[in-house]
């Protein structure tokens, strides 16, 4: 064949494979089996090779992935992605409802969809060809995940028919199903590596990832729920998917024109109880106003339309019985019960082990072995015992004996008055509180040693390298590289993590150390207080408690630690080994923020919440973790707590947006003394800035 004949030959394939993928991905109607498919992309692939020069961008082959590392690319979204505003109570809906239709002044008319819990992406078509994928990063910026996108069966290469925009954006989420989120998982477990915590985060960390090979391993799905752009053919936001859905696109079939309040509670009901069945996770029903011509007329805020919301679904609970109950120790020789359950399914995960808290817990629940108990996720993730089913409860029960004494050394536990933990008083030589210390001191926001994880410590300990937090600077290089699973790269590596640490700051080095109830904020207060670890060190308990947020609990655990022979021979060490135990004079960015009091709530895509810590204390502001009536300003993320955004409201503290945060630390402005009026009777309408183009949201 000729090389015109073999470039025919690709175009042929590339639109038969493409048909193909759409009826396997999309439809779940494969027309040929897994072996005819697989030899027409090989017969693919082989011809891309000999003429790399014709190779389509948007070829099926990339569906393969590639092994290349590239960092993501930011790029500005053409139109913002903002998020949604949720609701958790009929009552909450029935207002926002009831605000719609008095403001649009007639019957409107609602669209129900499922809410997936996954990430969120914007895809950009020209020419019926998919030009870019990008993540919803802060709303304006995203990262540039196109090849790893490429991967996704069901996301279309080029589009189907004709009729298509010449450019727009359709925005939907990366989701993991529960298939392939047990599937990585069991190869995980078979690896020795730590278990994924649930899909959302699965498929947010599958996106990342700097190898396309990997991403396209892990089977994630895509489902779009909205369309973005200036020339959309449809006046309605349900014409428009219909017509994306036509294009070969997937979109869900769970999508309901609703019409009456009841009618919109009738759909949320429904798949309340049947998403259970689903093959992949929901955390709730999105309700958005049907006509982009009421929306429009409705706006949004600076962070989200006013004419959608999402209804988040409450907790999934599931009922299984109480096999056994294991006790764990933690670094402060804290202990807590933790529960092995007969596996059951919740949430699309297989739940074995929930926590118990406390012996108090246990009591008020009066939760037996052998009991049938109620488990739910709190916030989808952590398993707890929420309840025990008493009619199951067998004849023979008898009421649960919590232990006296440690599980690991034997020694007779204590209470501290006050607090409803059990604790193992023996810290010098109780080997998990040991290996606990040793892991918070290495961890990321603390002394930051890479190479250091949860089981090269315990390698370490058990081999006689490491008694303590002190002993980490004096490791014996040959020792270490002789250690099973190591070798001298590794050990190389740990090595210099361990000469790096030295130039981490004191107020890090203070958390590092583990004292009670000092956490990073804390550390931050007494660092700038005192300046020194001896000021620290030598202060009473009067002295200790003039230090902003420290109160009678946290001066004597302090008071306590440095009383102990043991911890002054520790930090002895460490001193010698070079930590710094003095703070820096802080050169600050601006005065922007002087004398403010903030509360940073959310998430932010692209700055973690620390570093937006970071930032409100490099202009000069305090960070603060509760509403409280000193609080001058929030500024709220996604996600932000309603208990949290409804205290704020009520106390009339000042809300910013990221934008709005930004743009005041770069300008070096000062914060105008917000009013704090009585809660209004009604909510008031928000100004519309800008006309929002046709379709664009989140």
């Amino acid at each position: 064949m000729s090389r015109n004949d073999d470039i025919q030959r690709m175009a042929e394939l590339i639109k038969q494979l493409d048909y193909h993928s759409h009826k396997y991905y999309v439809e779940n109607n494969p027309d040929i089996s897994d072996f005819e498919f697989d030899a027409l992309l090989r017969e693919l692939q082989e011809l891309e090779e000999r003429y790399p020069e014709a190779a389509d961008p948007n070829s099926p082959t990339r569906r393969v992935g590639s092994d290349l590392t590239t960092e993501f690319e930011s790029v500005e979204h053409r139109y913002p992605m903002q998020s949604l505003s949720n609701t958790y109570s009929s009552e909450e809906l029935g207002e926002w409802i009831e605000r719609i239709t008095r403001e649009i002044g007639g019957e409107v008319e609602f669209v129900c969809e499922l809410k997936f819990d996954g990430t969120a992406i914007s895809l950009c078509y020209e020419g019926g060809t998919l030009s870019r994928a990008v993540t919803r990063g802060d709303g304006r910026r995203g990262d540039d995940v196109t090849n790893n996108v490429r991967t996704i069966g069901s996301v279309p290469m080029r589009l189907r028919g004709d009729d298509y925009p010449a450019l727009f954006e359709i925005r939907g989420e990366i989701i993991m199903p529960y298939a392939s989120f047990d599937r990585l998982n069991r190869e995980r477990e078979a690896a020795g590596e730590p278990l994924l915590a649930n899909p959302r985060n699965a498929a947010a960390g599958t996106l990342k990832q700097q190898s396309s090979q990997v991403v396209a391993h892990r089977g994630l799905d895509c489902s779009l729920y909205h369309l973005a752009g200036d020339e959309l053919p449809y006046a309605t936001h349900y014409d428009n998917l219909m017509a994306a859905r036509r294009w070969g696109f997937k979109i869900s079939d769970n999508i309901r024109i609703c019409r009456t309040r009841a009618e919109i509670e009738a759909f949320i009901a429904y798949w309340d109880t049947e998403r259970k069945s689903l093959p992949y996770a929901t955390d709730g029903v999105v309700i958005k106003v049907n006509s982009y011509a009421h929306q429009r007329q409705l706006g949004s805020t600076a962070k989200a339309p006013r004419w959608a919301v999402a209804y988040k679904f409450q907790a999934e609970k599931a009922l299984t019985r109480l096999l056994s109950v294991d006790f764990q120790v933690g670094r402060t020789g804290a202990i807590t019960p933790v529960a092995n359950l007969d596996p059951v399914l919740l949430a699309g995960t297989t739940v074995k082990r929930a926590s118990l808290h406390n012996a108090e817990q246990i009591a008020l629940l009066d939760i037996r072995l052998g009991d049938m108990v109620y488990v739910e996720k709190g916030g989808e993730i952590i398993p707890k015992i929420t309840g025990v089913e008493l009619s199951e409860r067998p004849s023979n029960s008898v009421p649960f004996e919590y232990i006296s004494h440690c599980p690991e050394c034997g020694s007779e536990l204590i209470r501290y008055e006050g607090e409803a933990k059990h604790y193992c008083p023996n810290v010098s030589n109780c080997p998990p509180q040991i290996i606990g210390r040793i892991e918070h001191f290495v961890r990321r926001k603390a002394m930051d040693i890479e190479g250091l994880g949860g089981e090269t410590i315990e390698l370490l300990w058990q081999n006689g390298l490491i008694h303590d937090i002190s002993d980490i600077y004096h490791l014996d290089p040959v020792r270490l590289a002789a250690l099973p699973r190591l070798g001298e790269k590794s050990a190389a590596n740990i090595l210099e993590g361990v000469r790096t640490s030295l130039n981490v700051p004191f107020e890090r080095v203070l958390f590092a150390l583990g004292i009670r109830f000092v956490g990073e904020t804390t550390a931050k207060y007494l660092a700038a207080h005192f300046r020194t670890l001896d000021a620290i060190a030598a202060a009473t308990k009067e002295q200790l408690s003039e230090a902003e947020e420290v109160g009678a609990k946290i001066a004597d655990a302090i008071v306590e630690y440095f009383a102990s022979d043991d911890n002054r021979r520790i930090v002895e060490s460490l001193r010698e080994a070079g930590l710094r135990f003095e703070s820096e004079d802080k050169q600050l960015t601006s005065n922007a923020l002087e004398g403010k009091n903030v509360v940073i709530s959310g998430k932010f895509e692209g700055l973690s919440r620390d570093d937006m810590k970071a930032l409100v204390e490099e202009h000069g502001g305090r960070n603060l973790a509760a509403v409280s009536a000193n609080v001058d300003f929030i500024v709220a993320g996604d996600n932000m707590g309603p208990a949290k955004r409804q205290k704020a409201e009520k106390l009339g503290i000042k809300i910013l947006n990221y934008e709005e945060f930004m743009a005041l630390v770069a300008e070096g402005e000062k914060v105008v003394e917000p009013k704090r009026p009585k809660p209004a009777t009604e909510e008031p309408k928000t100004k519309q800035e800008t006309t929002p183009i046709q379709g664009t949201l989140f």
